[in-house]
């Protein structure tokens, strides 16, 4: 595993259903207006940030462009509370909200109303929350101000072609899929989309999370009911969690599974369990789609993917 692709998602995570944001349940967020072009797409998007396997796309808000990722993990969209300052947005809500990360550090922010052009398509009244992402949002981190979650997701087909480092968000009304990819058994969990995997035999199920580059990460009740912590081998790393940086474990998984298949000596992140409600046991990373095309229809609860060229990876 690349230690830069862990960096990058335990930012990501500070603001994801999959991986740390935990927003009060009683917050009211109106669902955006998303007004798709004649043909009914955003166009493909190059990723943005060239070494990061994480979806990243270039945004217009208030007629700055603006870096942004694309995470299927994060229950709400997210903007940096330096560039509110930078863009003078006005159009606040004063609903307070709790964020947690996977450090375990809370933040109360509030809320911004944001219109902004996604490649050809036109978001309106995108309820986004004021957080300090910190390193997240810097350029030594991934650079990416503002996160697009699950609000935005519901509401589009989004598209991921990994072989080609590109992404676009489709309008669902009368959205075929493409015959050259296979489905794949997902469930929904609230907004996300989860997945059943084996870790060593192990079965459990994963947020699917485009903000996560790597292949898994689990909680460490996940990692001691899949075996992982007999005492083999592990690293410590560091991650960037909500606002800083918190210390992590990676371990090796000598299998794991999702769907058809099965990878080989995977460095596997360990987060530390949460009595917070519905935390996760794991997350599924875009490493799961390396070379890959696949299609993330969260409103109805889909998942296609593209065969992988062989089903083993990895040495025996």
């Amino acid at each position: 595993m690349r230690r830069r692709s862990f960096l990058i998602r335990a930012g990501a995570a500070a603001v994801a259903v999959g991986g740390g944001l935990w927003l009060k349940d009683h917050v009211i967020w109106r669902r955006p207006t998303l007004r798709f072009p004649e043909g009914g797409t955003s166009g493909w998007s190059p990723f943005v940030v060239h070494d990061a396997a994480t979806p990243t796309v270039r945004v217009r808000i208030a007629g700055r462009e603006v870096t942004a990722l694309i995470d299927s993990g994060a229950q709400y969209s997210v903007i940096d509370r330096p560039l509110v300052e930078a863009l003078g947005l006005t159009t606040f809500f004063d609903m307070p909200m709790v964020a947690y990360g996977v450090g375990g550090q809370p933040q109360v922010g509030c809320g911004v109303t944001l219109d902004m052009t996604v490649g050809s398509l036109n978001v309106g009244g995108l309820r986004a929350a004021i957080l300090d992402l910190g390193p997240l949002a810097q350029a030594a981190g991934l650079g990416a101000p503002l996160v697009l979650g699950q609000d935005i997701l519901g509401e589009a087909v989004l598209e991921l072609d990994l072989k080609r480092r590109r992404v676009r968000l489709v309008d669902p009304a009368g959205y075929v899929v493409s015959p050259a990819l296979r489905p794949v058994p997902v469930k929904r969990s609230g907004t996300a989309l989860t997945a059943e995997i084996t870790v060593e035999g192990a079965v459990m199920r994963a947020v699917i999370d485009t903000g996560f580059s790597s292949l898994i990460a689990l909680s460490q009740g996940a990692a001691e009911t899949a075996g992982l912590l007999d005492g083999r081998p592990e690293t410590a790393g560091a991650s960037i969690v909500l606002g800083g940086v918190a210390r992590a474990r990676v371990i090796e998984a000598k299998t794991v599974t999702f769907g058809d298949d099965l990878w080989r000596g995977v460095a596997t992140p360990v987060f530390a369990s949460s009595p917070l409600p519905n935390y996760p046991d794991a997350l599924l990373g875009v490493a799961v789609f390396k070379d890959r095309q696949a299609t993330l229809n969260l409103a109805r609860g889909r998942l296609y993917v593209s065969p992988m060229m062989d089903l083993t990876v990895g040495q025996m």
